[in-house]
């Protein structure tokens, strides 16, 4: 099993409902906002009135066959609008109750 963390901005909730769905992806946590900038180039997201915009992130955990097809398609959105930014990473669980 693998846990995916994905830091997205909300303009993007909606696609990622619809992505897990696609996928068959059914357990998943997500917060609705979650402030930040990103590593590289991004630009703050903190809700305010300098940087209003907000992040969302979700946290799932999968079948490892399952996390390239996952990965590409979050490539894909975030290839169709650099600007809002989509990360995602990826770990082992050893265990899980």
């Amino acid at each position: 099993m693998k846990a995916v963390f994905i830091v997205y901005n909300q303009t993007n909730s909606e696609r990622m409902d619809y992505l897990f769905d696609q996928l068959a992806i059914r357990g998943y946590t997500s917060w609705e906002k979650v402030d930040g900038r990103g590593s590289v180039d991004g630009e703050p997201r903190m809700g305010t009135h300098i940087w209003p915009e907000m992040n969302s992130a979700a946290l799932t955990v999968i079948e490892d066959n399952k996390v390239d097809e996952l990965l590409m398609y979050l490539r894909k959105l975030d290839h169709h609008n650099k600007k809002a930014g989509v990360r995602a990473f990826v770990w082992n669980i050893e265990q899980m109750v």
